[in-house]
């Protein structure tokens, strides 16, 4: 390409987002360079601000401009029920479905020995020291259906035993508008093993 070193590094820098390879980083980047005023300046504008006002929040590790964060701040929320998710954006899901109105934690990934992440690595004394509040009645873990996923959480499984609190995960299975042939095995199975009476 007969781009200069600093094309070459937005291309790059880019690329790394995800959904973005190398084609769409490039096509990303002659879009910004184009729209400079409308696009580009706006948003180095936006990612500096961001990088400046934006942190974790300290009780259940979603991002936000304050600590704590707005769903912590939300007095309207049930503080009896914890649910336990691997990312942020597992978190914004769950609030973009308006599914859940209780209290969240953000563990920051999953056990994994490939990628040795190990539960030192994660968020894990934080969910037991809140698991042992009194008010605390339910943790649902709502970590994704993948191997890491599911040895991440019988192992929180264990390691909460010993708070009184009601342990419980989500449903696994048929789509609400799925149909059975486009499925995968995994999901068929975890269907039946989670059928309840009609």
């Amino acid at each position: 390409m007969s781009a200069g070193p600093e094309i070459e590094r937005l291309i790059q820098l880019l690329s790394k987002l995800p959904g973005l390879g190398p084609r769409s980083a490039r096509r990303a980047s002659l879009s910004l360079l184009q729209k400079r005023e409308q696009l580009m300046m706006p948003l180095a504008d936006a990612l500096a601000e961001a990088a400046e006002k934006i942190s974790a929040c300290s009780t259940c590790g979603n991002l936000d401009v304050t600590d704590p964060c707005a769903v912590c701040s939300d007095h309207r929320r049930d503080d009896s029920v914890i649910c336990v998710v691997e990312t942020v954006g597992d978190l914004w899901a769950l609030e973009r479905a308006s599914a859940f109105r209780g209290r969240y934690h953000v563990l920051g990934g999953v056990l994994s020995a490939l990628d040795g992440v190990g539960p030192e690595d994660l968020n894990v004394a934080r969910l037991i020291e809140r698991a042992g509040r009194e008010d605390v009645k339910e943790i649902i873990l709502a970590l994704n259906a993948t191997v890491d996923g599911q040895t991440t959480a019988h192992f929180l499984a264990d390691k909460l035993a010993e708070a009184s609190v009601d342990i419980t995960s989500l449903a696994r299975g048929v789509p609400v508008g799925g149909e059975l042939d486009y499925l995968d095995d995994g999901t068929l199975t975890a269907a039946f093993r989670s059928r309840r009476p009609a």
